[in-house]
This record gives structure tokens, C-alpha cells and sequence, in this order.
């Protein structure tokens, strides 16, 4: 029962492909949480009052959210239709460009834009990335190596925590582009999955999305893999994001500072990554691993929004704690990947982890409308509580894919 990795597996894990797919989910973090970092002094700078640095920035999140929205559902079917590795030159040089375009914004219209398309060329890095790995490693160690991916995923907004702490935020938004263009060199290296060479060869439709929604079995198991992840973006993209307003409305001693909730949250969530990934092989199952991180997270939710506390150092904590449960993020995206064939595979693992970034918006929508009413605190709340249980009724119905055999296809 128990996989332990041994210098065959290291050596197929440090592999320039699992390599390159975890490089490229650093990049795409590192963008993802820039902006959540640097969404106040950068807004500021353009001249924007308190009030409109919250709307404002919403808005650009959501815009950043309906590029990756539209971005992964492209890359997805490019990715199934082409090839993996289309999909990695394509995303990385869309995404490094907008990224320097981020850093000469001099209006919120150039801004909200330039989100749009970072996000549009973003979202292919992660599901393509994973895709690759699951198909290239054996099936006993390839949650070992979506762990890697999803823990230096991790190190991304770590990075751009660092960063932000020495350079401005234009020269952040630079870094970051010329990390993409960097990848992209390295990214000639890589070759092209053996599954998906084999899958070319067959008279099989690939990539079409039509296939997610005319079965609904199949319908049903794409939405409740999505679901699933609901509660993971919840905790990023309001209690993280917004964590300086949460924090005044709970009245801390000390103002919150985004930067350093996210420092906190991601630095935990790297051991959560880890602690999900190797568990899960230990126990030869994803779904009792990814209930006991979900029940986890939705704890100290309750704690964070509940508990009477002034304590700016014990709000940390508890993003700390909310970043090592929301590490459940690694399983979830690798199911995503296990659940469907090698012809839709793609599509699904690119559009899945960029559908539940996408829930930001419906999600962000009720907390705005709900706070007006009934305050910040208690539309946190409710927002959450929802959210969290239309995960775990999902998780319920989802399948296990531990041992399942990835060279199979999708039947039209």
C-alpha cells in the first residue's frame, strides 16, 4: 500500500518535462498572487480612492477570471487537438508579454485590460502541466510528481511576495514577464507525451467540447470535479485578497496587510501540498484525503469569521492554518486529470482549475451584495458556508482515480 520514492522515481520526477510543468505553474502563481499583493499601492498609484481600490480591484480580479476563463477552454482544446506542448509555447509568451504590459499601465482601462489577457494566456500553464506529468509518469508515482508541480506552484506567490518587498510594483510586473520568457527558452527541451502520440494515431475525436456536455454521466462528473475546488478559491479570493478589509471590519488591533496574508497562507499551503500528495499515495486514495483537508479548512473558517479575537498575529495564523488545509489544491486538479480520457483530458484538466479561479466571481458578487446588508463579516460567512457545502455534496459523487489506468479515451 505504501509507494515510497526511490532513485528511479527521483530521477524520473527531475525530469526536464515535470521540471519545466512545475516552472511554469511557479510563473503563473507568481502572477496570479502579484496582483493580489500589489492590487492596493498599485491602484493607489493610478489615483484611486479607498472606496474604488475594493470595487475597482474586484473588477480586475473578475476580468483576470474571465480571461482564464476563455484562456482555458482554448488552450484546453488546443492542447488535446495539437498537442501538449503547443499549449506551453503558446500560454507562456501571451502571459510574459501582457505581464510587461502590466507594468506600464497608466489608466484602470489599460490595467483591466492587460488582466484579461494575462489571465486568458495564464490559463493554460496549470491543467496542460499537469496533463503531461500524469501521462508521462507511472501511475504509482504520478501524484508524487503533480505534488512537485503543485508546490512549486506555491513557491510562485511566495516569490512574489519577496519580490514586492524590493521592487516596485511596475518592476514586479516585470520580473514576472521575463520569468515567462525565460521558461519558454527552456521549454525547446521538452518532449510531447507518449499517450498523446499514440492518441493521434487513433480515429477518435480529441478535444471536443461538445463531448463534456451531450453524456450526462459525463457532464456530471466534469461539474463535480470543478465543484470540489470551490472551497480552496474561497479562502484565496476573498478571505486572502481581502483580508485588509475582513480585518478592519473584526476591528484587529493593527491593519492587515495583504502581502504578508498571503506570505502566510502559501508558505503553509507548501507543506499542505506536500502533506495531501504524499498521504494520498500512502493511502492509495484522493477522495478520503481531500474530505479530511476540505472539513479541515471549513474549521478554521468558522474560527476566522467566528472567534472573538483583536489579534493581527493570531489572523495570521489562521491564514497560515487556511493556507496548509487549502493544500488539498494538488489532488483536486490531479483527479481532474485522472477522471477523463487521454482525447478530452486536456480540456478538462485546463478548464477545471480555471472554471473553480472563475467561481471568484459568482462568489465574489454575493459576499458585495450580502455585505451592503448584513457586513463584511457575516457575508464572508454565508458566502463560505455555501460554498463548502456544495463541495462536500460533490466530493460525495466524485470518483475515486487512484489506480485508474491513464491510457484510455473519451467515447463520442
Amino acid at each position: 500500500m505504501k509507494d515510497s520514492p526511490t532513485k528511479t522515481t527521483v530521477q524520473q520526477l527531475l525530469s526536464i518535462p515535470v521540471m519545466v510543468a512545475a516552472l511554469g505553474y511557479l510563473v503563473d502563481m507568481y502572477d496570479l498572487f502579484l496582483f493580489s499583493i500589489v492590487r492596493v499601492p498599485s491602484l493607489k498609484s493610478l489615483g484611486l480612492t479607498d472606496e474604488q481600490v475594493l470595487s475597482d480591484g474586484i473588477l480586475l480580479l473578475n476580468l483576470q477570471m474571465v480571461g482564464m476563463l476563455i484562456g482555458g477552454m482554448f488552450w484546453g482544446v488546443l492542447g488535446d487537438k495539437k498537442g501538449r506542448l503547443s499549449v506551453l509555447f503558446g500560454s507562456i509568451l501571451i502571459y510574459s508579454i501582457a505581464n510587461i504590459g502590466n507594468g506600464l499601465v497608466t489608466t484602470i482601462e489599460q490595467y483591466a485590460v492587460l488582466r484579461f489577457i494575462a489571465g486568458f494566456g495564464l490559463a493554460g500553464e496549470l491543467g496542460v502541466g499537469i496533463t503531461l506529468v500524469v501521462e508521462i509518469l507511472p501511475k504509482n508515482i504520478r501524484g508524487y510528481g503533480t505534488t512537485l508541480v503543485a508546490t512549486m506552484g506555491v513557491f510562485g506567490a511566495l516569490l512574489a511576495f519577496l519580490i514586492v518587498q524590493f521592487f516596485e510594483w511596475r518592476v514586479s510586473y516585470f520580473i514576472g514577464g521575463g520569468l515567462g520568457l525565460l521558461l519558454m527558452a527552456l521549454r525547446l527541451k521538452v518532449f510531447e507525451s507518449g499517450i498523446f502520440l499514440q492518441l493521434k494515431q487513433q480515429n477518435v475525436r480529441r478535444g471536443d467540447v461538445r463531448m463534456l456536455f451531450n453524456n450526462k454521466a459525463r457532464f456530471l462528473k466534469y461539474m463535480t470535479s470543478i465543484v470540489v475546488g470551490m472551497p480552496i478559491w474561497f479562502v484565496v479570493g476573498i478571505l486572502i485578497t481581502f483580508s485588509p478589509e475582513i480585518g478592519k471590519a473584526m476591528h484587529l488591533d493593527q491593519p492587515i496587510d495583504a502581502g504578508r496574508a498571503v506570505l502566510f497562507a502559501f508558505a503553509a499551503q507548501v507543506a499542505g501540498n506536500l502533506a495531501s500528495g504524499f498521504l494520498s499515495q500512502y493511502l492509495q486514495n484522493r477522495r478520503q484525503v481531500i474530505f479530511s483537508f476540505m472539513m479541515g479548512s471549513f474549521l478554521l473558517v468558522l474560527i476566522l469569521l467566528l472567534a472573538p479575537f483583536s489579534s493581527t498575529t493570531l489572523f495570521y495564523l489562521l491564514c497560515g492554518c487556511l493556507g496548509f488545509f487549502s493544500g488539498y489544491w494538488t489532488l483536486f486538479i490531479t483527479v481532474a486529470a485522472e477522471l477523463f480520457g487521454s482525447n478530452l483530458r486536456a480540456t478538462v484538466a485546463t478548464t477545471a482549475p480555471n472554471f473553480v479561479r472563475g467561481t471568484i466571481i459568482p462568489l465574489t458578487s454575493i459576499f458585495l451584495v450580502m455585505k451592503g446588508y448584513i457586513g463584511t463579516i457575516n457575508s464572508a460567512l454565508i458566502t463560505g458556508v455555501l460554498t463548502y457545502l456544495a463541495g462536500m455534496i460533490a466530493l460525495y459523487y466524485l470518483e475515486e482515480t487512484f489506480k485508474k489506468d491513464m491510457s484510455f479515451v473519451e467515447e463520442a
